[in-house]
Parts: structure tokens; C-alpha cells; sequence
């Protein structure tokens, strides 16, 4: 569980890279949070490197689905 100014950080860049998404596609902010949160278990990732992990999460598909 990620401390409270992580927690503050996943929920600014989450709310940055869903800003498009409609509130109603829960399932593709669940896949870019997920992905969000296994690059903060990988280690100490800077701002860019959530970016770029959410923004690969929004451009394939969740990997339910293959």
C-alpha cells in the first residue's frame, strides 16, 4: 500500500491521463491505476516514468483480454 504523498501522486497522474475518458469507462482507469501501481512496486518511479507506464496502459488493451 503506498504511503500517502504516493497515493496523492498515482491519483494526480491517474486523473491527468483518464481526463478523457469517460467517467462511465471504469474498466479503462482501472487498467491505467493498475498499471500505475505495479510501476510503484517496481521501485521509485518518477512522475515521467507513471506517465509513460499510464500511457502505454491507455494504448493496449488490458491483459484480461488476450
Amino acid at each position: 500500500m503506498p504511503n500517502a504523498e504516493t497515493a496523492a501522486l498515482l491519483r494526480a497522474v491517474l486523473d491527468e491521463l483518464c481526463s478523457h475518458v469517460p467517467a462511465s469507462d471504469a474498466n479503462t482507469r482501472t487498467n491505467v491505476a493498475s498499471s500505475l501501481l505495479a510501476t510503484v512496486q517496481e521501485g521509485k518511479p518518477s512522475v515521467g516514468d507513471l506517465r509513460q507506464a499510464g500511457m502505454l496502459a491507455l494504448r493496449r488493451p488490458p491483459t484480461m483480454w488476450l
